[in-house]
């Protein structure tokens, strides 16, 4: 009997299928950004008195704003991946995260992913770039989470 699970792509491609849905993902993204930003426009508007007012980049509120859109787009990605493996730029290119054992990873294994591809993006990259010197061409966040990127066989 044959193992039903499908075997890694080539690491060039894979990589080029995780960026093309980490595009995808950018519009959904920015949409919820948008919306955790309200508050936060609406509380500096009313501390100045004056729509025009800039924020300060390293101010309180900034950060307090950077947190929340960090924790809404780790929301976003970690309830996607344990509802069916995908978000939705991962849909069109049949991307999935699945656990080291091909089971659905647990939500600790999800926030322990997206914290580390979070600290690799913000690094360049270099954790994504890993699965090209990966023995198993993973990603330093798969790798430490116990999770692994598969792309799903096309439907007939």
């Amino acid at each position: 009997m044959t193992d039903p699970s499908p075997t890694p792509a080539p690491p060039r491609t894979l990589i080029l299928w995780r960026l093309l849905s980490l595009l995808y993902d950018v519009w959904p993204v920015l949409a919820m950004w948008f919306v955790v930003a309200i508050p936060f426009v609406l509380v500096d508007v009313a501390a100045s008195g004056n729509v025009r007012h800039n924020v300060e980049p390293f101010s309180l509120l900034a950060w307090l704003q950077w947190g929340c859109c960090w924790l809404v787009t780790g929301l976003y990605a970690v309830l996607s991946w344990r509802r069916g493996g995908q978000t939705l730029g991962m849909r069109p290119w049949r991307l999935k995260v699945v656990a080291a054992d091909g089971a659905a990873p647990t939500a600790g294994a999800l926030w322990r992913r997206y914290a580390l591809a979070s600290l690799s993006t913000l690094a360049g990259g270099l954790g994504f770039w890993w699965a090209w010197i990966d023995r198993d061409r993973l990603t330093f966040h798969d790798r430490f989470s116990g999770t692994r990127m598969i792309r799903l066989p096309k439907r007939r």
